[in-house]
């Protein structure tokens, strides 16, 4: 299984997805990256996703949460996807049950979305956490892929 991004160039995720584009009252970023899943198993029932910071444990002290989804049911997601109702998202490190983009306060950081195929729908509410998606996958794993970009700090 692979995933793709258009919103990643060159290791670079692009500035609309973070920090340098729109961010809500609390300057959290908004926009959320657009991804296609490619050669998924053929059983595969649902994807779950984990997009997070490992680069801010020293500052934050933890890895920063930037966006937690579940029973995705396309292998096609949109741009600004997290702003509507595609998927069920968990709650990220800013507090909100949606996408909230990178914003690294010291310098470049690193970001690793894994994408998780999945032979069951998950029991899951909004708001569900990264412990419990945790717990709630093992098991129903079929295949995993990762990306990673960087978002510059200034």
């Amino acid at each position: 299984m692979d995933i793709i991004s258009e919103g990643i160039n060159n290791d670079y995720i692009n500035d609309k997805y973070g920090k340098f584009g729109p961010v809500d009252s609390d300057g959290m970023p908004t926009v959320s990256l657009p991804i296609i899943i490619k050669n998924a198993p053929e059983n595969t029932k649902s994807f779950a996703l984990i997009m997070d910071d490992p680069d801010s444990l020293p500052v934050a002290g933890f890895v920063w949460l930037h966006w937690l989804a579940a029973n995705i049911h396309t292998t096609v997601i949109p741009e600004n996807a997290s702003e509507t109702s595609l998927f069920i998202q968990g709650k990220n490190s800013w507090g909100c049950d949606c996408y909230g983009g990178p914003a690294p306060p010291n310098a470049t950081h690193r970001y690793v979305l894994t994408v998780y195929a999945l032979d069951t729908d998950l029991p899951v509410e909004t708001g569900f956490s990264l412990k419990e998606l945790n717990s709630l996958i093992n098991g129903h794993i079929l295949d995993k892929a990762v990306i990673t970009g960087l978002y510059r700090h200034k």
